[in-house]
């Protein structure tokens, strides 16, 4: 991935979404980042051709209209979408939503630490590795 390629964040918690903000801004990471606040208006943001086709997607589990794991099902049954890495960032620690997830060919699973150091640091951890990874081009 690189620094201008583009990614979704799929979360309702206008906290979370500002922590996330900040996190990127704290680890320089400068990739345009586009907001949805659940997968309904995230399958419509991927829908619209005037919009990027991200580079990797951050996704939440548990929110309203539709969940999480109901994007995903979604997004990795389409040909044009399905290669999208897509990674978990959720509060869950449930066992079923990690097998669910991974089982949808989630590329990982981070469960949103409550310190703001914490955070920072998987985040900066995640960053790094997709920065690095060879990532093909999913523009259409």
């Amino acid at each position: 991935m690189r620094s201008f390629d583009p990614i979704l964040l799929v979360e309702d918690d206008l906290l979370d979404i500002m922590t996330l903000k900040r996190g990127l801004r704290d680890i320089s990471a400068n990739n345009p980042l586009h907001v949805r606040s659940d997968g309904e208006s995230a399958l419509d943001f991927l829908r619209d051709p005037n919009n990027p086709v991200p580079a990797l997607i951050l996704l939440d589990l548990n929110m309203p209209r539709m969940n999480g794991l109901e994007f995903l099902k979604i997004l990795k049954s389409d040909p044009d979408w399905c290669k999208i890495p897509v990674v978990i960032l959720t509060t869950s620690q449930e066992e079923q939503d990690r097998l669910a997830s991974f089982e949808l060919s989630a590329a990982g699973y981070i469960v949103k630490p409550l310190e703001y150091p914490a955070f920072v640091e998987k985040l900066q951890i995640l960053y790094q590795y997709w920065r690095l990874s060879e990532i093909p081009s999913f523009a259409s």
